[in-house]
C-alpha cells in the first residue's frame, strides 16, 4: 500500500490581502476557526502566518502567534509549522521571531532569493480598502531575499529548538541550495521539500514545470525527501491532484489559492483540504487523517459535490469497507 497523502492547510499567508476575499481570515479567532477546521477536514499540517486584526497586514511579532497557537492547541493536535518567510518586505531577523519564540514542530525555510511579483493582481481590484494593500500589490521593485547568510541564520537560530523545516522550493536552483546545506551537514535528512509553482518570479507552473522539479529533487536526494506540491492561484487544484497522483503530497489553502474551482471561491481553506482529500480518495489514495476527520471531511465537500459523485463516492467506501 502507498504511503498516505499529507495534505497541508495554509491558513492565511502574506500574499492575499482582505479586499480579495471575505472568507481570508485577519483576526486570531478566525485564524484558529480556520485552522481547525482544515484540520478537521483532513489537513494534517498547518501553515501559520499571522496579520494586524484591524487591517489585515502581515505581522510578525512573537506576540502576534499567540492567541493563534493557544487556541488551535487547545481545539487540535494537528502539526503547526510557523512561517519563517513572512512577507517578502521583511527582514529575516523579523521573520525567523515567531518560531524561534514558539519553538514549533514544523517551520517554513525559504532556499532561495527571488524576484516577487504581486503587481499583476492589483488590477483585479481597483478599489481596496487599505493603504497598506495598494502599496504592497504595487511595488514592482520587491527582491523576496533569502541569502545563504540569511538561510544560514534561520538554522542556527532554530538548532537547537528540535523544529524541522518544510523547505520551500521556488525553482530548481532552491533546490541546489538545500543540497548544498545538505552536503556540509547543515541540514539532515529526511527533507520534507515544498515544490512551489505559479508565483511571478519562481518557476512556471506547467506540467512539466513539475516533472523537472521532481526529477531533479530525485537526482539529489534520492529516498531521503518526502515531496509536496504548492500551486499558486488558479493551479493550486490542477498540481495538487497531479502531485497526489503520483505519489506525492500536497499543500492548499487561502494564503495560495482564493478558489475552490473555476469560476467558485472558496469560503474556507477546509473547503478546499475537503475538496484534495476527496480527489485522492478517487484515484485510490489514502489521506493522512483519522476517522473522525474522515466523517468531517464528507460534511465539508459533499455540499460542493453533484448527487451523482457523493453517490459515487459512498460506493467506493462501502466497497472498500467490505474488502
Amino acid at each position: 500500500m502507498s504511503d498516505p497523502v499529507i495534505v497541508t492547510a495554509a491558513i492565511t499567508g502574506a500574499i492575499h490581502t482582505p479586499t480579495m476575499s471575505d472568507a481570508l481570515p485577519v483576526t486570531p479567532e478566525q485564524i484558529v476557526d480556520a485552522a481547525v477546521g482544515a484540520a478537521e477536514a483532513g489537513a494534517a499540517i498547518v501553515h501559520l502566518h499571522a496579520r494586524n486584526p484591524e487591517t489585515g497586514a502581515p505581522d510578525q511579532s512573537a506576540e502576534a502567534f499567540e492567541p493563534i497557537l493557544g487556541g488551535i492547541k487547545a481545539r487540535s493536535n494537528v502539526v503547526i509549522n510557523i512561517t519563517t518567510g513572512g512577507a517578502p518586505t521583511m527582514t529575516v531577523a523579523e521573520r525567523v521571531r515567531p518560531a524561534q519564540h514558539w519553538q514549533p514542530e514544523l517551520a517554513s525555510l525559504n532556499m532561495g532569493s527571488m524576484n516577487f511579483g504581486l503587481f499583476g493582481m492589483l488590477g483585479r481590484f481597483p478599489e481596496l480598502k487599505h493603504q497598506w494593500e495598494e502599496d504592497y500589490l504595487g511595488n514592482r521593485d520587491i527582491i523576496f531575499r533569502n541569502t545563504f547568510e540569511d538561510i544560514g541564520f534561520v538554522l542556527d537560530t532554530l538548532r537547537t529548538s528540535g523544529t524541522r523545516f518544510e523547505f520551500e522550493c521556488y525553482d530548481t536552483a532552491h533546490l541546489y541550495n538545500l543540497a548544498y546545506f545538505r552536503d556540509t551537514g547543515a541540514v539532515k535528512g529526511p527533507l520534507l521539500i515544498q515544490t512551489v509553482f505559479g508565483l511571478l518570479g519562481g518557476i512556471g507552473a506547467h506540467p512539466d514545470d513539475v516533472a523537472h522539479m521532481k526529477r531533479t529533487a530525485d537526482r539529489l536526494f534520492g529516498d531521503d525527501y518526502v515531496w509536496s506540491v504548492l500551486g499558486a492561484g488558479r493551479h493550486q487544484m490542477p498540481l495538487a491532484a497531479m502531485s497526489a497522483a503520483q505519489g506525492g503530497n500536497v499543500r492548499v489553502g487561502l494564503e495560495d489559492s482564493l478558489w475552490l474551482e473555476k469560476g467558485v471561491m472558496a469560503p474556507s481553506s477546509a473547503a478546499q483540504v475537503a475538496k484534495i482529500g476527496y480527489d485522492a480518495m478517487l484515484r485510490g489514495k489514502l489521506v493522512a487523517i483519522t476517522e473522525f476527520q474522515l466523517a468531517a471531511t464528507l460534511n465539508w465537500v459533499i455540499p460542493f459535490l453533484p448527487r451523482r459523485m457523493v453517490l459515487e463516492m459512498v460506493e467506493k467506501m462501502q466497497t472498500k469497507a467490505g474488502s
